[in-house]
């Protein structure tokens, strides 16, 4: 940590970026440290290739945040968040590795160790976590802004502390985060309050298109671009939904095979995908999806591939462990 405070103080403008379809724990690390490099006058661009899904458009700043990235050349130090590997964050990936210093914050067990500098603890509840303790460690007065945040990503990084992740941090931290403005009321309605008609169409369509395996410990749920167009919905609005799959009784791994738009060639038949995986517990998906490529936690981990949903659906049908 003492190794990244003076990269940062030595550095007049750096990058911040985190994964693609960011969930709340990317988006709130990313914010509130974005805000934490401007009160020490470093000049941050905060980068994230995906669309910023609606549920979180309420918090504060979330406008800095760009999807695309120009001179590369003008950023001293490179700083990723909440990305096991490098390749998370996207096409922006070659461009990165052109700045000097990268420096990975993480909290996943699967994490690569790319870069120059490592803030990794994978017992921390969530990335926000990391760097919050970055901003006690460099005496950084953490504003309202930064506070909701922070507590944004820690609630939605342990399922509003229903998940194993959820530690004592977790508790104090949103603590004090409360103390220091946070209406804890306003997030969960942000969050949970309401959805959009779009939403509810969608949902219903990925519920439609569940599978179960024949001895029921693996559920299937598959979501296309068509889908997205019919429902007039973003990529962001599926977030949450493989819950529904996960939650069904019996089920041990869940998964939610994610057509992906990038406008890419693939070969005939072939398209890009995301598969998230959700487990009871019983089965480590980091494991899973590291074979993949992807990584994550024991009981959710992604991965992306190329290939068609019906490869993708036996690949994981033939998962040992599940049969």
């Amino acid at each position: 940590m003492k190794q990244i405070i003076q990269q940062l103080k030595n550095s007049r403008s750096v990058l911040i970026a985190s994964h693609i379809n960011p969930d709340g724990d990317a988006l709130g690390s990313l914010l509130a440290l974005g805000l934490a490099m401007e009160a020490l006058d470093i000049k941050a661009t905060l980068y994230n290739e995906s669309d910023i899904p609606a549920v979180y458009r309420f918090l504060p700043e979330i406008d800095r945040i760009q999807n695309q990235i120009s001179r590369v050349h003008a950023y001293e130090t490179a700083i990723i968040l909440d990305c096991s590997n490098l390749d998370r964050i996207g096409r922006a990936t070659d461009i990165v590795t052109q700045i000097p210093m990268v420096i990975n914050i993480d909290h996943h067990t699967t994490n690569t160790r790319f870069g120059e500098r490592h803030l990794i603890d994978n017992k921390a509840c969530a990335t926000v976590e990391l760097v919050f303790r970055l901003l006690k460690e460099m005496a950084i007065p953490i504003s309202t802004a930064m506070a909701t945040s922070i507590y944004t990503g820690i609630v939605t990084d342990t399922g509003s502390f229903r998940f194993s992740n959820t530690n004592a941090s977790a508790f104090a931290i949103c603590n004090e985060m409360v103390q220091l403005g946070v209406k804890p009321i306003h997030i969960a309605q942000h969050l949970y309050g309401s959805y959009s008609l779009g939403r509810i169409k969608l949902l219903n369509q990925a519920l439609e298109s569940i599978e179960i395996s024949n001895n029921g410990s693996l559920s299937l749920m598959t979501l296309t671009q068509k889908m997205l167009k019919e429902t007039g919905t973003q990529p962001g609005d599926a977030e949450g939904l493989i819950h529904y799959a996960r939650r069904i009784e019996d089920v041990k791994m869940a998964a939610l095979i994610q057509e992906q738009a990038n406008g890419r060639k693939y070969n005939a038949g072939e398209k890009n995908y995301h598969v998230s995986l959700r487990s009871d517990g019983s089965i480590d998906v980091a494991a899973i999806a590291s074979t993949f490529g992807g990584g994550g936690h024991p009981s959710a981990a992604g991965f992306s591939i190329e290939s068609t949903i019906k490869k993708i659906k036996e690949t994981i049908k033939a998962i040992p462990e599940l049969n």
